[in-house]
């Protein structure tokens, strides 16, 4: 590459984890848009460079319909990130995505309600922005997130739509079947906000989801529950965090 790649990692529920970095220290930033979630953490992966984020803070404090999405996605960009890669838990709408499996999504439903969606609060006169959003997650990235979980030979899916809601609730089921009949394979409270902040910020950016549950749409299954989610995470995380530490030794 013609210059140094700088990775920034959005860090997801139970994959914020800053030990995975070496020669780690807090990077305090402002932001036109407020506070981050949580200090940028750097540090080096694989002889990469890498800033880390937790999108609900460190601690898990801030829900999803509160995280400061484009003060997180500003911070990344003026800290020079050259890339994002982002962790997700989500709930799996279809059968074939079993619980601990991977899914390297291709697609977004935003399904949020309240949320800064834009870093373009207003247009230069006749000069509107309307960004391009057909193809949201990086082809590259996502080429080599694939390869990789070949490579390691874990239980993942190349590609899926995830639909995006505002959170902190879970669905209904009459939402959750909603979701599966119009083409959603699984679901969580963030991605689609994060993807088309990156994009306007001009910063490739890809998405690994691990499925933890079922979300509701199973009758013949408890509905989600936050521990359900966290068990499965604590039992699987290292496959991601495996997966990431290969993928950014390729990038960098």
């Amino acid at each position: 590459m013609s210059k140094k790649s700088l990775i920034g990692i959005i860090g997801g529920s139970g994959l914020d984890n800053p030990d995975i970095l070496s020669g780690a220290r807090d990077e305090a930033v402002k932001t036109p848009y407020g506070d981050t979630s949580s200090p940028l953490k750097r540090g080096v992966i694989e002889g990469a460079d890498v800033v880390l984020i937790a999108r609900h803070g460190r601690e898990h404090t801030v829900p999803p319909s509160q995280v400061n999405f484009r003060a997180n996605i500003s911070a990344l960009k003026n800290s020079g990130c050259t890339h994002i890669l982002a962790t997700t838990a989500v709930g799996s709408l279809r059968q074939e995505i079993k619980r601990g499996d991977l899914v390297i999504i291709d697609q977004f439903i935003d399904f949020t309600k309240q949320r800064k969606m834009s870093f373009h609060e207003s247009f230069e006169p006749h000069k509107p922005v309307h960004q391009s959003m057909a193809e949201p997650f990086d082809k590259t990235l996502r080429d080599l997130l694939i390869e990789e979980c070949k490579l390691k030979k874990f239980s993942f899916h190349p590609k899926g739509t995830v639909i995006t809601i505002e959170g902190p609730r879970f669905s209904t089921r009459a939402e959750s079947l909603m979701f599966r009949n119009w083409g959603a394979d699984i679901i969580n409270m963030s991605i689609s906000t994060e993807a088309s902040l990156a994009s306007e910020a001009g910063i490739p950016y890809a998405a690994v989801a691990m499925s933890t549950d079922y979300d509701c749409w199973k009758t013949d299954e408890e509905p989600v529950s936050w521990d359900a989610i966290a068990k499965v995470f604590a039992d699987n995380a290292q496959k991601v965090t495996s997966l990431l530490k290969s993928v950014i030794g390729k990038i960098g």
